[in-house]
């Protein structure tokens, strides 16, 4: 298993890059999102440029991967990162490595096989807490999107295209709309932007 060492930076609309650090206490794991329908959610990204190590698709939990990525479809979903806690001495993650979601404003599927948050009380922080800090959500997710073949600038302004409080949901159907091209970076564009509707087949 594979943990993140080194702090991740986030970036949030209309502010530069913003390096989050531990809070000064710790808060209880995030609620159990609706299964039927939309969850408000925090998205936030990653990619090839800022992973830890940098330079790498390293998971710390892998499933159907073995280094970040995939389509986004049902069958082969894209990598996300949840929080996690080191409290008990062992990594639990917030979700359950595995857990699809599905993300209708860029209209892919992911799987959980990372975490973000880094040191050893990553419960303090970024993904396990801190999303009520940025709107309604309660829950904080962390796609991958790539972007190895992308400039740094290029990656950058997709993850603020992509980062704000967005409809996720978990354990979905496999009838939900796929946007095409190999996950949301991919021919040169950052494919989101979609919206919130929850479109079927």
């Amino acid at each position: 298993m594979t943990n993140r060492v080194s702090k991740r930076t986030f970036l949030v609309p209309g502010l530069l890059a913003v390096a989050l650090t531990a809070a000064s206490c710790s808060s209880p794991p995030p609620p159990k999102p609706d299964q039927t329908a939309g969850t408000d959610v925090y998205v936030t990204a990653y990619t090839w440029q800022d992973n830890t190590p940098k330079g790498s698709p390293i998971i710390s939990h892998p499933i159907l991967h073995k280094t970040a990525g995939g389509r986004g479809t049902y069958e082969d979903p894209v990598t996300i990162a949840v929080g996690h806690s080191l409290e008990t001495g062992k990594d639990v993650l917030d979700y359950e490595p595995g857990t699809r979601i599905y993300l209708p404003d860029v209209r892919r599927y992911f799987i959980v096989e990372d975490t973000c948050g880094d040191g050893p009380t990553p419960e303090d922080g970024p993904c396990h807490s801190g999303a009520e800090e940025h709107g309604s959500a309660s829950i904080w997710l962390d796609m991958w999107i790539g972007g190895q073949n992308e400039s740094d600038r290029f990656a950058r302004r997709c993850t603020l295209k992509v980062t704000g409080v967005r409809k996720a949901v978990f354990n979905p159907p496999d009838n939900f709309v796929v946007a095409p091209g190999d996950g949301v970076i991919h021919d040169g564009q950052c494919d989101s932007g979609y919206g919130n509707e929850l479109v079927t087949k």
